[in-house]
């Protein structure tokens, strides 16, 4: 400890608890150099309650849910750009954007059969200056096309051939973003078809979900480009009693194609837990896709706080030795607070509970464990609890150059002032 009279009370703390760690066999500026290598997808549909910038755009559908009007949504590709740079600006480390279909560039009417890299040659270029990686979701909602809840699996030939499309263009779009950034995107197939009340045929519709799935896979990509995700679900606003893509599906669907299996937090039971998912799904699937959300009593997508399945997922993730197996994403909208806020506050608690998960004496811990000394290893878990951890966040945050402790919302309030309100009030006008 070098006790200078230089050092600021940041770094003394950091110090003090950096021989704290020490005491229990952490290196924290060795922790503190590889979390900086650990990226989040940050969603850019926080930005604007999952709108998108098509012409004619329809209202929310699939069982999307977005409620509040705080002012200062982003209405155009510009402006959610910058509230991203904004939000940006205000996390340690480097991080990635993951975009959906329906946020291209149209200059022209386009339809979801349509789509291609050309719209999103913006995105790209924004990606290189702003040195990001992008990952990419085809939008199987919103849509007339969508409307009666059903998109690949629909009894409709014309109907799934259309959404078939909609697939293969979209693996497009994600190769193409990782051909350019020399950085692979992760493309995710999250489709809500489901119906409302019990079926009387669940076979059929899984069926042609498969068949529709393979037809949009048919074209081998490189991972060093693309790497696919499939996502699963338990039940959806219309799909209460049976969604087509359920954990089984896709579980399986995922095992016998090869591909990333997305593990959504909202996405269960609500006693049911992504964290106890990570270790047994990484038995059968190289990596994971994870898109980390808080649902409260359903999945409504809150914005992510330090709960205690924050914090256990980031441990199973750090004790398990997965950080370069598991792509860590985030899935949440909340329309009736700030919405850069929104951003800050999930993405940074997501890095904080990296940061203690990576924290933590792991070896030490499975070895008492593997001894079956489980009074030990409990006891060490809980004082864990009481380390200085925010001492070393706040010195992360201070040497990242961004914002230290609720320093960062001084920054949104002013971004709000000066941009989001006159953008609500030029909206109104209009």
């Amino acid at each position: 400890m070098s006790n200078s009279h230089s050092d600021t009370p940041i770094e003394i703390a950091y110090e003090l608890a950096a021989e704290r760690y020490a005491s229990i066999g952490i290196d924290v500026a060795s922790v503190l150099a590889k979390l900086k290598t650990i990226p989040i997808s940050v969603h850019c549909w926080q930005g604007d309650d999952v709108g998108g910038f098509e012409h004619n755009a329809e209202e929310l559908g699939g069982g999307i849910a977005v409620t509040g009007n705080y002012p200062g949504k982003a209405s155009n590709v510009d402006e959610l750009r910058r509230d991203v740079e904004q939000a940006f600006s205000l996390l340690p480390g480097r991080h990635r954007l993951n975009l959906h279909a329906i946020y291209g560039e149209f200059l022209t009417p386009t339809d979801r059969n349509e789509v291609g890299p050309e719209h999103f040659q913006g995105w790209i270029d924004w990606a290189k200056e702003q040195q990001v990686g992008l990952d990419f979701n085809p939008s199987f909602f919103s849509h007339d096309n969508a409307a009666d809840g059903f998109t690949l699996s629909h009894p409709n030939a014309d109907i799934r051939n259309f959404w078939i499309e909609h697939g293969i263009r979209s693996r497009e779009i994600g190769e193409a973003f990782g051909v350019a950034l020399n950085n692979p995107c992760v493309t995710n197939f999250w489709v809500p078809d489901g119906f409302k009340d019990m079926p009387a045929d669940r076979t059929a519709p899984r069926e042609r979900l498969a068949a529709s799935l393979d037809k949009i896979f048919t074209k081998e990509v490189s991972p060093n480009h693309n790497l696919d995700a499939v996502e699963c679900k338990l039940f959806g606003i219309g799909s209460e009693s049976c969604v087509v893509g359920s954990h089984e599906f896709y579980l399986g669907y995922a095992m016998s194609r090869k591909k990333l299996l997305c593990l959504d937090a909202g996405h269960f039971h609500p006693t049911e837990v992504i964290s106890d998912k990570i270790s047994s799904v990484l038995m059968y699937l190289p990596e994971v896709l994870l898109h980390v959300s808080r649902g409260v009593r359903w999945d409504s997508d809150h914005v992510v706080t330090y709960s205690d399945e924050l914090q256990a997922i980031a441990q199973e993730i750090v004790r398990g030795d997965y950080l370069n197996r598991v792509h860590i994403g985030l899935d949440f909208f909340d329309a009736s607070i700030n919405r850069v806020a929104a951003w800050v506050i999930g993405t940074r608690n997501m890095i904080k509970a990296l940061l203690t998960a990576m924290l933590e004496p792991t070896d030490q811990l499975k070895q008492l464990e593997l001894e079956g000394d489980y009074t030990s290893r409990l006891a060490l878990m809980e004082e864990l609890k009481f380390m200085p951890f925010s001492a070393v966040w706040d010195y992360y945050c201070l040497s990242s150059g961004v914002p230290v402790g609720a320093e960062w919302l001084k920054d949104v309030k002013q971004y709000e002032s000066q941009v989001l309100l006159h953008r609500s009030q030029k909206t109104e006008k209009v």
